[in-house]
């Protein structure tokens, strides 16, 4: 179908066989201090071998006090790179390229799974969180470069820095939440200086041929459309990074603010100038159909959330059959077994409504 299973190159020359990226997911089932279990390596490594070119891990956070959910995957650590090889190494034995996603997830980390508060780009009342001092957002920035030299090390072809859905870097981007007084705040320039220095000291340490990615999200969490369309702007003339993720929770829905209904919420973004680097979308692709028509549109590659879940050989089956559309849901706890999760993820899939059968 379409191009779909075509190969696509990144500027750092790394090539991905074809459009399908499994999207970092949550899934809780890795071990309390971080390191890889069993269950999350059949998660992800049954993905690669149903055909995703790129599979990334769940959002690692970087910072132990970056917890963001019980049974998270952890890079804060070089007790974690063990695991992490042992996952690199087997995704990528079906040829398909092993991303890890950096996270750190600040005033939306749970209480009872850090020490002390939540800490965030500026004291927040509503989450009981604290702001960073000048000499901690130095150190948060170092701990996401230290988690990309631990991923490159462990064999990962490269990183995901998570700049989007309400987390660390998310909190420094947002007007509405960030009111620092000094370089990362204030100005939109300051609010987003964090993540441009982050991305800047990965690509010096680790090289020209790793792999660096930018997620964000243009709504929630004060985000401004117009402001993400702005740092994508600027990534794509710095030339630093490899592609850009955006999150659109629904790939076909209109922008939610007034202000920016002229076009599509997709539109917005297949609408800039990428000169050459490549975009990918994540939110409610769920047959062969969308994917077609995200590719036609102008999306260089996908992200499968949802229907990588119900089906770990997604795009085998869409690259088979141009008429494939995921399963419908509620699905039971058996087959969800029999498509690679353990008890911890089904049992934090019945969180989602109508997921999993009663």
């Amino acid at each position: 179908m379409s191009f779909a299973n075509t190969p696509l190159q990144f500027p750092c020359g790394l090539t991905m066989p074809n459009r399908f990226l499994l999207a970092p997911m949550t899934n809780r089932q890795s071990h309390k201090d971080g390191t890889l279990s069993d269950e999350e390596f059949t998660w992800l490594t049954m993905r690669s071998r149903g055909g995703f070119g790129m599979v990334m891990t769940c959002a690692s956070h970087v910072s132990e006090n970056g917890k963001g959910f019980e049974g998270q995957l952890g890079i804060f650590d070089d007790k974690h790179i063990e695991g992490h090889q042992r996952l690199a190494t087997e995704i990528k034995r079906f040829g398909n390229l092993a991303i890890l996603q950096l996270h750190h997830a600040g005033m939306r980390s749970p209480k009872e799974l850090i020490q002390g508060k939540p800490v965030c780009a500026s004291d927040n009342e509503k989450h009981d969180a604290r702001g960073l001092s000048f000499e901690e957002v130095l150190q948060l920035k170092q701990d996401f470069v230290e988690g990309a030299k631990r991923s490159k090390k462990a064999g990962y072809d490269g990183v995901q820095v998570h700049g989007a859905h309400g987390y660390i870097l998310t909190q420094f981007l947002s007007k509405e939440i960030n009111h620092r007084k000094d370089a990362y705040g204030g100005s939109f320039e300051n609010r987003m200086r964090i993540l441009f220095e982050i991305v800047d000291e990965i690509r010096s340490v680790c090289g020209p041929d790793f792999l660096i990615s930018v997620r964000l999200s243009p709504e929630r969490f004060g985000m401004d459309l117009q402001e993400t369309k702005m740092i994508c702007e600027r990534f794509i003339a710095e030339q630093q990074i490899d592609f850009l993720d955006i999150s659109l929770w629904d790939v076909f829905k209109m922008p939610e603010d007034p202000t920016y209904q002229d076009k599509s919420l997709l539109k917005h973004f297949t609408d800039l100038n990428y000169k050459g680097i490549p975009l990918t979308v994540a939110g409610k692709i769920e047959s062969a159909n969308d994917v077609e028509k995200l590719l036609n549109a102008g999306v260089d590659f996908v992200g499968i959330g949802k229907a990588g879940i119900l089906h770990h050989d997604f795009p085998k089956r869409v690259m088979a059959d141009s008429t494939f559309t995921a399963r419908s849901i509620p699905v039971s706890e058996s087959y969800l077994q029999s498509e690679g999760l353990s008890p911890k993820f089904i049992k934090y899939m019945r969180r989602w409504p109508g997921f999993v059968e009663e």
